[in-house]
């Protein structure tokens, strides 16, 4: 059966493809009318709308716009065009609009609401905004109403183009001289008026002329308004809606005026300033019209999206368009299905049985690849038979690729504007077929045709040399390319072999890998002629702009260095971003090398080595598994497959491309093509990404040697697992460490452990889980300790955290640690010993600052008779048993008594400095053996110098013994008052002679004092010093008798003085407390150089009063005139106030004074010389008037 023979009706005859909304021939309304079809969408649409509208014929509504959205080609136009027909029920050869529908719908209350708005008065306005509007009418915020206002002219009759000549006519036609200056206009100028008034500029005299002879103006008020009518004439939104409101009223009962906008949707885009005249407009008609004005407007974009229903400056617009439909896709198939692939039952029933027959085949045929969107085939028989020959999925997809194209600008203007309907679209490309058999399927590319016409010259020219073109094969590469255009901007449907198989499928029982070979090497030909370019597995058709930029992009060199740089990035800084491979508690760090290219710092153990096709080395196994030696290596071969280095080289050049044209001028369209190659770039570095890690999926993994048997995963898990063979393989005494520590507060912790446990090398196998890597580190350090090989905690540090170990820093530290906490080892730092307890240990272990500072030894073992020997030490010494049995224990214990004993010691020796005690030379040469023994800073030094000095120390303990029992006790108190004794016997040992009974208790007392160990004569001291202080006190006073004479009659001078100069009161009193002092004194004194010196002191105190005496008396007697010797020599006649003698100096002149010496008298001879000398002092200190008084 050929496919012509199946329709119901002729497929060739003339269809409207698209209804434009200005066509008005009888015979295209009448096929309209005849030919629509009501799909069930359409009838709940025109449902809804009547509804609403015979609302504003009962009563008065503001609710009185629709917005009829719906996507390029889904027939709103028509839709739009079909309700002007019903509104208007207009009649054409002879039927109503409304009675076209009689047979369509079948539900009685919409066909009476339809025929109820078909019989009022009604005028329809039917446009499309785009047409109507000026080329420059967007720049102007005002546009809207504008052109309401001109096509609202338009229909009565006035000038639409020229709105203030539009503005005279209304004013005529309203006053009634209207028709006779239309008369009078073509009485002057020959011509009709309608004709003449687009030429207003050029018939000024006769339009004056007109107008003076018809209406009220004159000829001066004419030209005025001639000249001035243009830039005097203004439009609002009110004055619009009032004139159409004056029109409304102006009409019967119930009138209607309807404007039917098209497409002012796409006229508005995302002009705010159009958008919001729009809704003034239709607020300004609901609020003067009440209902009887209606808006209806047609738009791809339903009026939330453009209105952006958040916004409140636009929420008054969506209450007047309170009727709104939205027309599908499924209303397009439903259309074409039924008025155009509508088949006769004879050839239903062969299709039927034909899709039955073939229904497995198709469902394979027609598959596409995954990351397709849904394209849809046939459901069963009766759909085979509805669509055939087309496949359900084409109504989408056309519909796709006609908006694709449309809205990427490859079209000229009439298919932009809306002339290519997919109605046309799919009656031209079946009309090709018609003499097919039964089982021809309509390609993609018989669409191609049909819009061949409406595209723009740059496209149209890509195919036109591509058919001139003797390197391809024709038709079929040019079908190809054609398919690849269509496709182009279509994003549901990727155009790689798979979908392209799909889409040109020509009949069903097509060998399909046949067909899919034969477009495999076409688009490998289109592709060298650089009429397509490949991006990942999809093909995309070049226009002539794109071929010179990928010609320019492809001519780049990109150096094979960078490009395998970038390669690493990818896996390195990407895929694989790991620097470091976690085993356990462990992290390996590795090194990173991608072919012979290292990346970064190589100071690792391990490498990830990764090896690409472009690798020039030895990729044998056997080069493989040695190189994987290279370096500790894990070697990853990937497969030979370059895809992904060829993706990653193109996105290289794109970019090296754009960079050079960064800020360079270039057209709209080269700047678009920019930047969809921004997008190609990212595109194409995706897909490198997974092809590489695909191939990282696939690689050969090779590590110490041999070929890894890792199946395919993800690359994580390979890499992984890679690395756990290299270091399981490497660091095989890693396991040595099942103990592990995680921070400096567990490390310090396992150094305050209780020291006094049982030392590592005594524990029983598995008390330590670490042990072997214990006995691993003091095997190293006992060697070189032999060897005398320095060893710092840094070296430690190196050695285990490399191969075969890989211990971790931590857990090295806690292993030097457990041996110094265990006194296996020794640290040494500056000269010094660092014991666990330090408070800096911590720092000392981890610390860079010392770790290459501080020395770690073997220590030497101190033999028990050593401990033993300090331990008895402890009990003689201090009286302690309770002492640790460890050699650091056991010293800082013993040396802590020995500070303690030391301490005690210096404050005795304090003692010292008050009176010379006893046992002074015991104590410091004490201090100085605990002194030397608190220096020690080893053990073995130190148990091996307490060895040594044992002796000295008891012998020390027990002189100690009575020191310290002297001071604590009496004896101290004892010792005092002898050494007070002794030092009383010094101050007056003159006065005693040898033969004293004090003399001898005095070296009694000496030697007791003075013995080196006195503390068992000290019991003596007591009786000793009591006989002294008797002795003594008797001595005392047998001196101070004479001396306390000598005071009493230097007193009685005194006093005599006084009596006889009259002394005053206070003298008086004064002497008399003095002296009485002296006394005192005396009787009390506790010494005899003390009671002697009072002699001397009582003679200076006579002195001394009875000059203050003379003093006195002189003051007191100065008016007199004479003077007074003081003596008795003087009669009492001449102490008379009147008694006229001469004042003298008066000389006190002591016995002493005239015998300094000690005198010896043995007969005459000696007296006379006493006499002589002191008849000698005397006449030296006698003058004239001088009075010498002996006292």
């Amino acid at each position: 059966m050929l496919i012509r023979n199946m329709f119901e009706k002729d497929i060739t005859r003339e269809i409207q493809g698209v209804i434009k909304v200005d066509q008005r021939e009888e015979e295209i309304i009448y096929n309209d009318l005849e030919e629509y079809v009501v799909t069930r969408e359409l009838y709940k649409h025109l449902d809804t709308f009547f509804s609403a509208y015979i609302k504003s014929i009962n009563g008065r509504t503001d609710k009185m716009g629709c917005w009829i959205s719906g996507f390029f080609g889904s027939g709103k136009s028509h839709f739009l065009k079909i309700l002007s027909y019903l509104l208007k029920n207009v009649e054409v050869k002879g039927k109503k609009a409304v009675s076209f529908f009689d047979g369509k719908i079948d539900n009685p209350a919409l066909l009476a609401n339809m025929k109820l708005a078909g019989d009022i008065s009604s005028d329809v306005i039917l446009f499309n905004i785009d047409y109507k509007a000026d080329s420059d009418s967007k720049l102007n915020k005002d546009a809207i109403v504008k052109v309401f206002m001109k096509v609202f002219n338009e229909m009565q009759g006035f000038c639409g183009s020229m709105p203030w000549v539009a503005e005279i006519e209304y004013q005529m036609s309203k006053e009634g001289t209207y028709e006779a200056f239309k008369n009078k206009f073509l009485e002057l100028s020959g011509q009709d008026w309608e004709d003449a008034r687009n030429d207003f500029y050029f018939e000024g005299d006769n339009i004056v002329q007109a107008l003076a002879d018809t209406t009220k103006m004159s000829v001066e008020s004419a030209r005025n308004w001639y000249e001035k009518c243009e830039s005097t004439y203004n439009l609002s939104v009110e004055k619009f809606a009032q004139r159409v409101r004056e029109y409304i009223e102006s009409k019967p009962r119930n009138y209607h005026l309807v404007f039917l906008c098209d497409e002012i949707g796409q006229y508005i885009g995302d002009n705010t300033d159009l958008l919001l005249n729009l809704q003034t407009v239709v607020e300004a008609l609901g609020t003067q019209c009440g209902g009887k004005a209606w808006v209806i407007c047609t738009s791809q974009q339903d009026i939330d999206s453009i209105v952006k229903v958040k916004s409140d400056q636009f929420s008054k617009i969506l209450g007047r368009f309170d009727t709104r439909l939205s027309l599908s896709s499924a209303n397009v198939d439903e259309v074409i299905k039924r008025r155009l692939l509508d088949k006769k039952t004879a050839a239903r029933e062969t299709l039927e049985l034909y899709f039955s027959d073939k229904e497995a085949i198709l469902k394979n045929q027609l598959s596409f690849s995954a990351d397709a969107a849904e394209m849809k085939i046939y459901k069963n028989s009766m759909d085979f038979a509805a669509v055939y020959p087309f496949v359900p999925y084409q109504f989408h997809l056309v519909q796709s690729i006609f908006n694709g194209i449309r809205l990427h600008g490859a079209s000229g203007k009439h298919l932009s504007e809306g002339e290519r309907s997919l109605l046309s679209g799919f009656q031209e490309s079946a009309i090709k077929y018609l003499d097919k058999e039964l089982g021809t399927l309509i390609p993609l590319q018989a669409f191609y045709d049909t819009i061949d016409k409406f595209l723009d010259h740059n496209i149209k020219i890509v195919i036109d040399r591509a058919e001139r073109n003797d390197n391809l094969e024709k038709p079929f590469d040019i079908d190809v390319l054609k398919v690849l255009f269509m496709l182009k901007y279509v994003k549901e449907l990727p155009a790689n072999i798979d979908n392209l198989s799909a889409v040109m499928l020509s009949f069903v029982d097509e060998d399909k890998l046949v067909l899919k070979k034969k477009i495999d090497a076409s688009l490998r030909r289109l592709e060298k002629q650089t009429l397509i370019q490949k991006n990942g597995d999809r093909y995309i058709f070049l226009t002539n702009e794109e071929q010179d930029i990928n010609k320019e992009i492809q001519n780049i060199s990109i150096d094979s260095g960078e490009l395998i740089d970038k390669i690493g990035d990818e896996i390195f800084a990407g895929i694989y971003p790991d620097r470091k491979y976690k085993y356990s508690r462990y992290d390996f760090g590795f090194n990173q090398i991608i072919d012979d290219r290292p990346r970064g710092n190589q100071k690792e153990e391990l490498t990830l080595r990764i090896l690409t096709p472009y690798y020039s080395g030895d990729t044998t196994d056997t080069g493989l598994k040695l190189l994987s030696y290279h370096g500790n290596a894990l070697v990853i071969k990937l497969p030979d497959d370059t895809s992904f280095i060829e993706e990653m080289e193109r996105a290289m050049k794109i970019d090296a491309f754009l960079r050079r044209k960064s800020g360079v001028l270039a057209t709209e369209e080269v700047e678009l093509i920019k930047a969809s190659k921004t997008a190609e770039i990212r595109t194409r570095r995706e897909r490198s990404r997974e092809q590489l890690i695909d191939a990282l999926k696939k690689a050969d993994m090779y590590a110490l040697g041999n070929k890894l048997d890792i199946r395919e995963k993800s690359v994580q898990e390979r890499i992984s697992e890679g690395f756990k063979v290299l270091v399981e393989g490497i660091y095989t005494k890693l396991g040595y460490i099942k103990k592990f520590i995680d921070t400096t507060s567990e490390l310090a912790g396992l150094l305050m452990k209780d020291n006094r446990q049982m030392r590592l090398s005594n524990m029983p196998d598995g008390e330590n889980p670490n042990k072997l890597a214990i006995e691993e580190l003091t095997a190293f350090l006992t060697r070189n300790s032999e060897r005398n090989i320095p060893t710092t905690v840094k070296t430690i540090l190196d050695l285990y955290s490399k191969a075969p170990y890989g211990y971790r820093e931590l857990d090295i530290q806690g292993l030097i640690a457990e041996l110094l906490r265990e006194q296996e080892i020794r640290l040494i730092y500056g000269s010094e010993y660092i014991e666990a307890s330090n408070p800096q240990i911590i720092n000392y272990l981890t610390k860079r600052d010392f770790v290459e500072r501080v020395l770690v030894k073997i220590r030497t073992r101190v033999s028990s008779s050593l401990l033993n020997n300090v331990k008895t030490l402890a009990k003689e010494l201090f009286n302690r048993t309770a002492l640790p049995s460890d050699e650091d224990g056991l010293m800082v214990s013993f040396k802590e008594l020995c500070q303690g004993e030391h301490d005690t010691i210096v404050d005795l020796l304090g003692e010292y400095k008050v009176a010379s005690y006893p046992g002074k030379q015991v104590l410091e040469d004490g201090k100085k053996i605990f002194s030397e023994i608190l220096k020690i800073k080893d053990s073995t030094e130190f148990f091996s110098r307490m060895a040594e000095v044992s002796d000295d120390l008891l012998d020390y303990e027990e002189k100690a013994s009575d020191i310290k029992k002297f001071f604590a006790g009496n004896q101290r108190e004892i010792f005092d008052k002898a050494l007070k004794m002794l030092s009383l016997f010094e101050a007056n040992r003159t006065y005693f002679t040898d033969s004293t009974i004090a003399v001898g208790i005095i070296k009694e007392i000496e030697s007791i004092v003075e013995s080196p160990m006195p503390y068992s004569q000290i019991i003596k001291l007591p009786d000793l010093v009591e006989k002294f202080r008797v002795e003594f006190g008797v001595l005392l006073e047998k001196e101070c008798e004479p001396v306390k004479k000598i005071i009493e009659n230097d007193y009685s001078k005194v006093i005599k003085e006084l009596d006889e100069l009259s002394a005053s009161e206070q003298l008086r009193a004064e002497s008399k407390k003095e002296f009485e002092n002296l006394l005192y004194r005396i009787d009390h004194a506790n010494n005899m150089y003390e009671a002697i010196a009072m002699k001397t002191e009582s003679d200076r105190l006579k002195i001394r009063l009875i000059e203050k005496i003379n003093a006195e008396y002189k003051k007191r007697n100065a008016s007199v005139g004479g003077t007074y010797s003081g003596t008795s020599t003087i009669g009492e006649d001449d102490k008379s106030p009147n008694s006229n003698y001469k004042t003298s100096r008066t000389i006190n002149v002591t016995v002493n004074e005239l015998f300094e010496e000690t005198w010896i008298i043995r007969n005459d001879e000696d007296i006379d010389r006493l006499l002589g000398e002191l008849k000698q002092k005397l006449k030296q200190k006698l003058t004239t008037d001088t009075v010498i008084k002996l006292l």
